[in-house]
């Protein structure tokens, strides 16, 4: 088809000769007299590649002219301007119908085509998947401790552009890899909810005799201070940042992604082999408290909104049981907070655990070890096939969308 439809190349244009980028949404507050709408937020992009009704859970209130401003139409692309590092700014989704009675968030960017006759937006969303864009993303990029781009940043972008014929072969050759990765995330999804299942009632001791005791009774909290990303470096002291524990890490962990330099790390508080690592603050109840088990055998440091607890118990079990409906139950509690919710070291020494003997939680740890693997491990199963259709995807990706340039003249 390229050799049919472009041999000498293709144009490069703009992203704002294409379309206009609008970032006037609305906020979370509720305002008494306004007309109730759903909000499209920053995590509702980030987590889908389609727009559409069904994903909407937020309900805010707006003016009708804020609603008119912030209307929601098919074929309009959103996508995350900030982020607290440079990799993440870009998440792209397409909204697939009109959504009435919607609107975006100000957190998210809003970019409408002028002509959806000439360029299809699924083939855009691609390309803000692609090196290409994705450098000229970072490299655009401001900020200290958060980065992003304003709308006339994102306008100034520019992206090959084919006949439609050839994005629209594009898009159906991607959305065929992005199905075959979506079955597979769908069947890990499912033993997932089996994984949950299993290690409930594994940590339920329903009809047996157990130990229940308050986490202050078991061990001690040391909340964290300080720490932000820009503190990193190549190479130095281990950090967790508690970012991290909600994106990077899973239930354990012996090695970290992160330094600092050791002249910060000794501001900072530290933890040692077998300390969990909690988070105190996250944008909803569900997420507050995730917990991370170090097993590393250096001492290592974290920052503020997280807090180290030392204890004598199996860090694992611990860690596993943190993620229980039970756990979740008793922290909710707890929870503080309307727009950001918070879990606070005395808080949190409040919560009752069972505490079964060592050898018990040993053999508890095994069981939900192998089975962890089975859904979180990417060297094996399920992870790694999945893992394989990712690089698989990205390849192709990259050589579909990469072009010669149409040479002026």
């Amino acid at each position: 088809m390229i050799q049919q439809l472009c041999p000498q190349g293709v144009e490069i244009f703009s992203l704002g000769e294409l379309g206009v980028f609008e970032n006037i949404g609305v906020d979370k507050k509720t305002n008494a007299g306004e007309k109730k709408v759903m909000l499209l937020n920053f995590m509702d992009v980030m987590r889908n590649k389609h727009i559409h009704k069904n994903i909407l859970s937020m309900e805010v209130s707006a003016s009708d002219s804020k609603i008119e401003k912030c209307d929601i139409k098919q074929h309009d692309l959103f996508i995350t301007p900030t982020s607290e590092t440079r990799d993440e700014i870009g998440f792209a989704a397409v909204a697939i119908e009109d959504i009435s009675d919607s609107v975006y968030s100000y957190h998210v960017m809003r970019y409408r085509l002028n002509n959806k006759n000439a360029v299809t937006p699924y083939f855009i969303r691609y390309l803000f998947e692609s090196d290409d864009l994705r450098i000229q993303i970072y490299r655009a990029s401001k900020g200290l401790t958060r980065y992003g781009l304003s709308a006339k940043d994102f306008a100034k972008l520019t992206i090959p552009f084919p006949p439609l014929d050839i994005q629209e072969e594009i898009v159906k050759t991607l959305d065929l890899f992005t199905k075959l990765e979506a079955e597979l995330e769908a069947e890990l999804e499912a033993r997932k909810t089996q994984y949950t299942y299993y290690r409930d009632a594994l940590l339920s001791f329903e009809g047996k005799e157990v130990e229940w005791k308050t986490l202050g009774d078991v061990g001690e909290f040391i909340r964290g201070n300080g720490l932000q990303k820009s503190d990193f470096t190549e190479s130095g002291i281990g950090c967790i940042h508690y970012g991290q524990i909600y994106t990077y890490y899973g239930t354990f962990t012996d090695k970290t992604k992160s330094f600092v330099s050791p002249e910060l790390a000794n501001k900072l508080k530290k933890a040692k082999k077998g300390d969990l690592i909690i988070t105190n603050t996250s944008e909803n109840v569900e997420d507050v408290c995730k917990t991370v088990a170090w097993l590393g055998d250096e001492e290592i440091v974290t920052g503020g909104h997280a807090t180290i607890f030392k204890h004598k118990q199996n860090p694992k079990y611990l860690a596993y049981y943190t993620q229980t409906q039970m756990f979740f139950i008793e922290k909710k509690k707890y929870a503080q907070g309307a727009k950001v919710t918070d879990v606070s070291a005395k808080n949190l020494a409040k919560i009752i655990v069972p505490i079964p003997s060592l050898k018990e939680q040993e053999r508890i740890v095994a069981i939900l070890d192998k089975l962890d693997a089975l859904v979180n491990n990417i060297t094996i199963g399920l992870p790694a096939e999945i893992q394989a259709r990712r690089k698989q995807y990205e390849y192709y990706r990259n050589r579909l969308l990469t072009f010669k340039e149409l040479a002026n003249g």
